[in-house]
């Protein structure tokens, strides 16, 4: 009761913990004030703070245990009454987390304690004493979804057995949709077929899948969910319902229920845990019926931090220094899904200032960034990269995104703002850096145009993370530690036996595969005279420039990748399953 007598809000908290400074408390409080958030969240959002730095400030300021995963408060008991004791709705909305009871008190994890409001409300609605802790909104959000919807690992075969045709849709509004779009799909299937959409969309979002694939095989339906860049099955609807399901996703993204012989792609929105996440869909007519794929793209989950990304100490050097450049072209390169947009992205984020000027062209627009101009492609009406390119060297900008480079036109365009003066950012499908010269040239720009318009050029790729709660430790044979040392660029050491890897093993907490999310693993090379010299001379004379490479000591995405492999990061599988030697 002392901590509450204080009065001590968030704010000061922060402000007495050093934490903020006066000028960027009061940011914070514009921001809050102006969007309608919460104070932590706009901290959060301004890039001052993690949640994780937040609730540590709370516990220590106002001397309340902290809930995470290493006190391991959070592991509450799934078969308990708790989700009685507190509505979801309410739990959910104030970021509320009854923990357990004991003698008539009820631990509560809250992101923000210092909320008296929510603490007098949650005395009405449970009937108990309320004792508070501290826990992050993320793990708060999870551990919710684990306690009233039992991990959502079942919500799709629920949803189907609690589920009838003519029944009433129980399930929560998940995606915003019109009246007439609800009515439409009645004609269909009805509530069953909502109520089933709902529950794979529930499901995908609590297990981080990235993308969701929905077809059938003879007469059998297939769903699996790609989570951290590898495909999962999971429970599938019955087919009978498969029709029903694909036309719901249709009328959702306001594509042609009827239209069944030709790929069609469309898009939605939609509103969980306070997040609002875009859904992008794409059907294709395939020899047992349509396949259904749907991207989400969580805005919010995106942290758009340098830092974060995996880049080697070098690696992050080079890039900011190219990226505070003012002119020259960055060029980044990678698969589909390697994390490139996110690494421009956040390359704009750490230089956007507002005494310039910011544009890009996109397709689609991922991320939206505050205090730039976006254009999404529209090739039906003639608004190319190349057209579009065009148009923004007459708007006086200062740095230019192209999301890729796909023709000739929009190549010259690109090499050509970059040499007079402006700061060009883009991408290109290689499989490593330098073969982005070659590619340049192959499609038509002038060797010397590359030359003196490359400011940088790095590649991408992601790798799991390793599972921290049950990673298992072990010796690496003599010759893998030999080819780790060899390729990383890195000496042996003098006791070989001391040196330990580690493996994926399986636990709950990583839904037994051994790791959570992803990192990346990059390799970045300044353009210097050298590398200049054998463009313009030999025409980007790849082995030469791999050499030039090789002689200026840079890491390459194998080196990069055994670093982490040595710190524990990732394992030797994943780094060979997604890089090859050159």
């Amino acid at each position: 009761m002392g901590l509450f007598s204080k009065r001590k809000d968030l704010e000061t908290v922060l402000v007495e913990a050093r934490l903020l400074s006066e000028l960027q408390k009061k940011q914070a409080e514009s921001m809050a004030a102006q969007e309608r958030i919460h104070f932590g969240d706009a901290v959060v959002r301004l890039g001052y703070l993690k949640e994780a730095e937040i609730a540590k400030a709370l516990s220590e300021g106002l001397g309340l245990p902290l809930a995470d995963r290493a006190s391991k408060m959070l592991e509450i008991d799934l078969e308990s009454d708790l989700s009685k004791r507190v509505p979801e709705e309410f739990a959910r909305s104030h970021h509320a987390l009854p923990l357990f009871e004991s003698n008539g008190v009820l631990t509560v994890a809250l992101a923000d304690p210092t909320d008296m409001l929510v603490r007098e409300n949650l005395q009405v609605v449970s009937g108990r004493q309320i004792h508070p802790v501290v826990a992050t909104k993320t793990d708060i959000l999870k551990t919710i979804d684990l306690l009233y919807q039992r991990g959502g690992d079942g919500l799709i075969a629920r949803t189907m057995e609690s589920s009838s045709v003519e029944g009433d849709g129980g399930q929560e509004n998940l995606v915003e949709v019109r009246l007439d779009l609800d009515a439409a799909v009645r004609q269909t299937q009805g509530n069953y077929a909502v109520n089933l959409v709902n529950a794979i969309l529930k499901q995908a979002i609590t297990e981080r899948c990235s993308d969701i694939h929905l077809e059938t095989c003879d007469r059998e339906v297939m769903l699996r969910f790609r989570i951290d860049g590898t495909l999962h099955g999971r429970v599938p609807p019955p087919f009978q319902s498969f029709d029903a399901v694909v036309s719901r996703v249709k009328i959702l993204s306001k594509l042609d229920i009827a239209e069944r012989r030709l790929p069609q792609d469309g898009s939605f929105s939609l509103k969980m845990q306070n997040r609002v996440i875009d859904v992008r869909v794409s059907v294709c007519p395939a020899a047992y019926g349509e396949k259904v794929v749907m991207r989400l793209l969580d805005k919010d989950a995106v942290p758009l931090d340098i830092e974060s990304l995996g880049f080697e100490a070098v690696q992050k050097e080079d890039f900011v220094s190219a990226a505070h450049q003012p002119n020259g072209l960055i060029l980044l390169t990678g698969p589909t899904g390697s994390g490139k947009t996110t690494t421009l992205y956040s390359m704009l984020n750490r230089i956007k200032t507002t005494g310039k000027n910011f544009m890009s062209i996109e397709d689609p627009i991922e991320i939206k960034l505050k205090g730039m101009t976006q254009v999404a492609v529209k090739s039906a009406i003639g608004l190319t990269f190349a057209s579009a390119l065009r148009s923004f060297l007459r708007q006086d900008p200062d740095v230019i995104l192209v999301g890729e480079i796909r023709d000739l036109e929009t190549a010259q365009t690109c090499l050509r703002a970059a040499l007079t003066g402006h700061l060009v950012l883009s991408t290109l499908h290689t499989n490593d850096a330098v073969s982005a010269v070659v590619r340049l040239i192959d499609l038509g720009a002038e060797p010397h145009l590359v030359a003196s318009s490359l400011g940088l050029l790095a590649a991408q790729r992601l790798v799991r993370v390793l599972c921290s709660e049950c990673r298992e430790a072990y010796a690496p044979k003599p010759e893998t530690l030999e080819r780790a040392c060899r390729e990383a660029g890195l000496k042996l050491p003098a006791d070989p036996t001391k040196t330990v890897f580690y493996r994926p093993r399986g636990c709950e907490r990583c839904s037994n595969t051994g790791y959570i999310g992803r990192i990346g693993i990059s390799e970045v090379f300044p353009i210097d005279e050298n590398m200049g010299d054998i463009i313009t001379t030999q025409g980007g004379d790849l082995a030469k420039l791999r050499a030039a490479v090789r002689a200026a000591g840079r890491l390459d995405l194998r080196a990069a990748g055994w670093l982490k492999v040595f710190r524990g990061t990732t394992s030797v599988e994943e780094l060979l399953s997604v890089t090859v030697r050159r």
